[in-house]
């Protein structure tokens, strides 16, 4: 009896353990998981990974690095490497040019068509494998100096990783940016600051922000007085930001200054002025405004009805409404005969 209860007992667990196992399979691979990676490779005695390629170099410099495809699957992986221009996009994000330029996209070729792969455009990477794959960044002999913003693309069934390149041509550099179209929209706790960087200099920049807010009558709550924008710009670039100011007045006319700086001695100050009106007041007012506008206008018709209206006609023969008619004028010739 003993040993058949252990029969049953190991025949639960073998059963048990089966619909586990029937139950539960392995997961599937995300459809957004690409199953590869690419990143700037690194040589045998580096202990760090770089995020990015940081390249420099005069003009007519020929500049070398290497990029590390890694291949995680169990299946061939084909991919295909470009370089590819960097812009910011109109919010300030980092984004690169596509391959084939579209509507939008900048008609000059900057720093991606240097980059160049060789034969090696398309690289086949075998199951678990990584592959270095070279390539060179060739600076044209009438490059202007500065930071020119571009990234190494490789793409493989419709996906898309990027890796940046920070390049800067030697030569004489710039730091300088502008501030514009201070303004500030909406009202209440969704009241915010717009304004718009342009970066006027040859380098990216990092901007810190201040904001400084006065008001016509009461002490309004400032909005955050320092910080640093999530945002690189990059030589060239205009975006389009916005500050959060929830404690804006309800009822008040409102002067916004913004102090801007980055580092290389980049400074800029630019100001804007709103009236901010409660949307109940400011329909009554804008009512009032209407109905005075057209009573105005009303008593304004009457009374150049009243003007242009004819008067008594003159009585036959008697003197005209205008009065008497003045004597004609006797004019004496010195010297006539008489």
């Amino acid at each position: 009896m003993p040993v058949l209860h252990s029969l049953r007992r190991a025949a639960v667990v073998l059963l048990l353990a089966a619909a586990t196992l029937y139950a539960a399979p392995a997961r599937p691979a995300a459809a957004d998981e690409p199953g590869w990676t690419a990143e700037p490779a690194t040589g045998a005695a580096a202990t760090a990974v770089r995020p990015y390629f940081y390249l420099a170099g005069a003009p007519g410099t020929v500049l070398e690095d290497r990029l590390a495809l890694a291949n995680t699957t169990d299946r061939e992986r084909t991919i295909t490497l470009r370089g590819a221009d960097a812009y910011n996009t109109a919010d300030g994000a980092f984004a690169v040019r596509p391959a084939t330029p579209g509507a939008g996209a900048a008609a000059a070729a900057g720093a991606g068509s240097w980059i160049s792969f060789g034969a090696a455009t398309t690289v086949k990477v075998p199951p678990r494998t990584r592959a270095v794959v070279p390539f060179t960044l060739t600076v044209p002999p009438a490059s202007p100096p500065g930071d020119h913003p571009a990234a190494v693309i490789a793409t493989e069934g419709g996906h898309e990783v990027g890796v940046r390149v920070h390049l800067r041509v030697g030569g004489p550099t710039l730091a300088a940016l502008t501030v514009e179209d201070v303004a500030v929209r909406g009202r209440g706790a969704a009241a915010v600051i717009a304004y718009t960087l342009v970066n006027r200099g040859n380098v990216a920049l990092t901007p810190e922000l201040r904001v400084r807010a006065e008001a016509l009558v009461g002490e309004p709550a400032d909005p955050p007085r320092g910080r640093t924008p999530p945002v690189e710009l990059l030589p060239g670039q205009r975006v389009e930001l916005t500050e959060p100011w929830p404690g804006a007045p309800a009822f008040d006319r409102v002067r916004v200054t913004l102090t801007v700086t980055a580092p290389g001695g980049a400074r800029a100050v630019a100001t804007g002025t709103r009236w901010l009106v409660p949307w109940g007041l400011a329909g009554w007012t804008g009512g009032g405004l209407l109905g005075l506008g057209a009573t105005t206008a009303a008593a304004l018709y009457l009374v150049r009805g009243r003007r242009s209206e004819p008067g008594p006609a003159p009585a036959p023969g008697g003197p005209s409404a205008a009065g008497p008619t003045p004597p004609a004028p006797h004019h004496e010739l010195t010297g006539a005969a008489r």
